[in-house]
């Protein structure tokens, strides 16, 4: 259904792309800006009673998930040091650090 009235009042102006600055979040887990694509993660999961989200790069996202548990993530929290310590996450926070913040690529299964 149409709208009866505008969502900007008579006298506002939309606001124009060029004056609304664009303001990119570090990804929670390797520190570089997003890019197009945000991920919101929850560092402890829903089915753990986490209720925080971060945001993240879809890869950074997948690298997580694949080399934690839910019941590891829920121990380390908001933590991101905790991950950090893992041998295969800071390898890819090396590796990734030199990427585009739009990149993409396959990552490894759930190694557990």
């Amino acid at each position: 259904m149409a709208r009866k009235h505008s969502k900007y009042a008579a006298d506002d102006a939309r606001p124009s792309e060029d004056e609304t600055p664009v303001v990119l979040a570090p990804c929670w887990l390797c520190g570089r800006p997003t890019g197009k694509t945000i991920v919101w993660h929850h560092p402890v999961p829903k089915s753990r009673g986490g209720r925080d989200v971060v945001p993240m790069h879809p890869i950074c996202q997948q690298t997580v998930t694949a080399n934690f548990t839910n019941s590891e993530l829920e121990r380390h929290g908001m933590d991101v040091t905790g991950l950090l310590a893992n041998d295969a996450v800071s390898k890819f926070v090396a590796w990734v650090a030199k990427k585009d913040p739009d990149f993409t690529a396959a990552t490894t299964k759930k190694q557990r």
